[in-house]
């Protein structure tokens, strides 16, 4: 079976344990996440949502890898339009590695995939991941956002 498939990597100024919280922490995320934020205890196994600023659910799933603040694994399913939603879930990973002589310095993988040829989420999520780590590498080193709010309905 055919595979799409979104690949982010950046560097960020910041430790890993900075990254994680920035990663799980609802308040923290709403800032760079256009005011949406998750709610998950972030634990393998546990229950995982992407929610709205209105309450409505952007996407859920499963956490389905959790080794803070090394990686982060999520099932990943849409549920706000009907095209993406049928489409079934996706797996989306986080990797955060320390980066040789840089002690201030963290590596950030971003990895969102589908068994899918020709996935309609994976092309959507090609759009809205650089917006959205831009904004968080930005934030975490600067205290801005650097992408206002993209108007998510």
């Amino acid at each position: 079976m055919s595979k799409s498939t979104f690949a982010y990597v950046t560097f960020i100024r910041t430790t890993a344990d900075r990254l994680w919280e920035a990663l799980v922490t609802p308040e923290f995320m709403r800032q760079y996440w256009f005011d949406m934020h998750c709610e998950s205890d972030f634990k393998t196994g546990s229950s995982w949502k992407l929610v709205f600023p209105d309450g409505r659910i952007a996407d859920m799933g499963e956490i389905v890898e959790s080794d803070p603040p090394r990686r982060l694994v999520i099932k990943w399913h849409n549920q706000w339009k009907e095209e993406l939603k049928a489409e079934g879930p996706s797996l989306c990973s986080f990797t955060i590695e320390a980066v040789p002589d840089n002690a201030k310095v963290v590596k950030l993988s971003v990895l969102h995939s589908m068994e899918r040829d020709g996935s309609k989420l994976i092309e959507a999520v090609s759009g809205g991941w650089p917006r959205i780590l831009s904004n968080l590498k930005t934030l975490l080193e600067s205290g801005e956002i650097i992408m206002p709010s993209a108007g998510h309905t």
